[in-house]
């Protein structure tokens, strides 16, 4: 790993030098491909603040702890830098697994849920209590547009029924009504 260390304020020290560049070693083997680290130590009063920014292909960190010991100060980088790195990682390995799967994944799923006791469709369904009152398509249409939700749940004045108003994709409203 390629590491720069830059001292503010605070007299060049090789022994904090080669603290950080031990610390940074250890995230080699984490990383798949080679890394640059930037690491600025400085003391503002009885602040000792350490300073990263890592690059390494398209995982950029950038870090920030401070305390009144420079050791403890870049123990807590290091720390915060591990758990950045490893949640990227979480986040590369959960994307490229996804939830892909074929026709023959799926008769394959189908005799093996036979041999899984089956959960309770209570278990998997949120209940949710909304009030609703009576008002028009435009009205709701404007309440709708107000919120940040993707549906509006409202009486409609005109038919006395429960109606639902939901935005497309394209942008355009749709609306639910039951028929009779």
């Amino acid at each position: 790993m390629q590491t720069t260390v830059t001292f503010k304020k605070i007299d060049p020290s090789s022994s904090l030098k080669s603290y950080v560049q031990k610390k940074l070693e250890k995230f080699d083997r984490l990383l798949e491909s080679p890394a640059e680290a930037h690491v600025v130590l400085s003391v503002e009063k009885i602040r000792h603040i350490a300073e990263i920014t890592l690059t390494c292909d398209k995982l950029k960190i950038h870090a920030k702890e401070d305390s009144e010991v420079m050791y403890a100060s870049i123990d807590a980088l290091m720390d915060k830098v591990k758990s950045q790195i490893n949640k990227h990682k979480e986040k590369i390995k959960k994307h490229m697994s996804g939830n892909k799967h074929s026709i023959k994944n799926d008769a394959d799923a189908l005799v093996s849920e036979e041999d899984v006791p089956e959960t309770s469709a209570s278990d998997q369904i949120i209940i949710e209590t909304i009030d609703y009152k009576p008002m028009d398509v435009e009205d709701a249409a404007v309440e709708l547009n107000s919120g940040k939700q993707s549906f509006f749940v409202f009486n409609n004045a005109r038919t006395e029924q429960l109606n639902v108003l939901y935005k497309h994709n394209n942008g355009k409203l749709g609306l639910i009504q039951p028929r009779g």
